[in-house]
């Protein structure tokens, strides 16, 4: 078996009066690059990457570096081609854009791995250890122009997390940093004052803060009881992840801008995260995340991938968390505390939630993975055609 075929697909959803904003910037599309990747005997994969910024620079990388070393080489090499493409680019591309190209055209591989032996990509990774995972919802943005008048818009963050609670989700996580540290807080109480104190909340700055104010803002939190602090700084800063970690008595969480085992080797061991949290589009792709995985292991890091853009994306996350046994190890399996976790963006999103052609859905207050060799989804040729740029 040999790879005959490698393509591209840049898609975009514009969001118009659906968008939301971060601490960082405003989200006024949603939009990814899929890779598509078929053999000679006609088995196919799908990967995924080109999330962070413009997708073009990632396909120009996939299409003009790394497919002519690929094409016609095996697909079961997988391991061989990823060390092949790594090595190739280390010396100019040891993060960002040649990591996401990498990390596309690699989970395509896993795919088509699990589709030539008829094993899902989690048995692949070691077995399924579950059919669904455990979930928390990732909203309560910023939007429109509610950051002018926070006294309306405190009503509708208690109907939105309200919402969250009530289609099953017992986690949920908030985004602070384009406020007052004052402002923030008085958000994060209001949605505490509405779930009430069964429901865990989670906070993602978006490293909008400095060391001080992080750890000013992380006291609010602390009387919240909010269970983990997001990128509180830069990613840059070490010294002041650091220093947050040391001075709140809230977990803290990093690494969505993290690349391959060497970023997070360095972060882990310099003990700036109790919780990482790596993108498989973007880290390496499945290859490199289980290597990542082990190494936080090892070092007692709790691993909860970030999990953003397509169903391809949302469909890799779940294989590997499907994969993952609850660590520590104990006789039960608690949510956050030692039981896999994966995270789900509730804001509109028709490119997880169109493109396959078996969408994945909630159950019971989970996520039911899905069945089927490789990553067991498929895409919808016509959806993808509608939002392909």
């Amino acid at each position: 078996m040999y790879i005959t075929k490698i393509e591209t697909f840049i898609l975009r959803v514009p969001l118009g009066e659906k968008r939301f904003f971060s601490s960082q910037c405003a989200f006024p599309e949603r939009n990814s690059l899929l890779v598509y990747i078929e053999t000679d005997n006609g088995l196919y994969g799908w990967g995924e990457g080109g999330q962070y910024g413009p997708a073009e620079p990632v396909q120009a990388c996939i299409e003009h570096v790394l497919a002519p070393r690929v094409l016609g080489r095996n697909p079961l090499d997988k391991g061989i081609l990823w060390h092949e493409m790594y090595n190739y680019t280390k010396d100019f591309g040891q993060k960002g854009t040649y990591i996401e190209a990498i990390s596309a055209i690699d989970i395509a591989l896993w795919d088509i791995c699990g589709k030539a032996l008829g094993v899902s990509a989690a048995h692949l990774m070691g077995g399924r250890q579950r059919e669904c995972v455990e979930m928390y919802a990732t909203g309560c943005y910023y939007r429109g122009d509610q950051y002018l008048d926070l006294g309306k818009t405190l009503d509708e963050l208690k109907a939105e997390a309200a919402g969250y609670v009530d289609a099953g989700f017992k986690m949920l996580k908030v985004k602070i940093g384009l406020l007052s540290v004052e402002d923030d807080a008085k958000r994060v109480h209001a949605i505490r004052e509405t779930v009430g104190d069964d429901v865990g909340i989670f906070v993602d700055c978006n490293h909008a803060y400095n060391a001080y104010t992080a750890v000013r803002m992380g006291k609010y939190l602390e009387k919240e009881n909010v269970l983990f602090m997001e990128e509180p700084v830069i990613p840059e800063d070490r010294e002041g992840y650091r220093c947050v970690r040391e001075k709140l008595d809230i977990a803290i969480a990093g690494g969505e801008a993290e690349y391959t085992l060497y970023g997070f080797r360095d972060f882990i061991t310099s003990r700036c995260i109790d919780i990482a949290q790596p993108d498989i589009t973007v880290c390496g792709g499945l290859t490199e995340f289980l290597r990542i995985r082990d190494f936080a292991t090892a070092y007692g890091v709790t691993v909860i991938p970030h999990a953003w853009g397509s169903g391809i994306a949302m469909s890799v996350a779940l294989a590997a968390l499907c994969s993952m046994p609850a660590e520590p190890h104990t006789a039960h399996r608690i949510p956050f505390q030692n039981e896999p976790m994966i995270e789900y963006d509730r804001n509109f999103n028709p490119l997880r939630d169109e493109l396959l052609v078996k969408n994945i859905g909630i159950e019971d207050g989970k996520v039911k993975a899905p069945e089927g060799p490789g990553l067991g989804v498929d895409i919808n040729v016509d959806v993808l055609r509608r939002y392909c740029s």
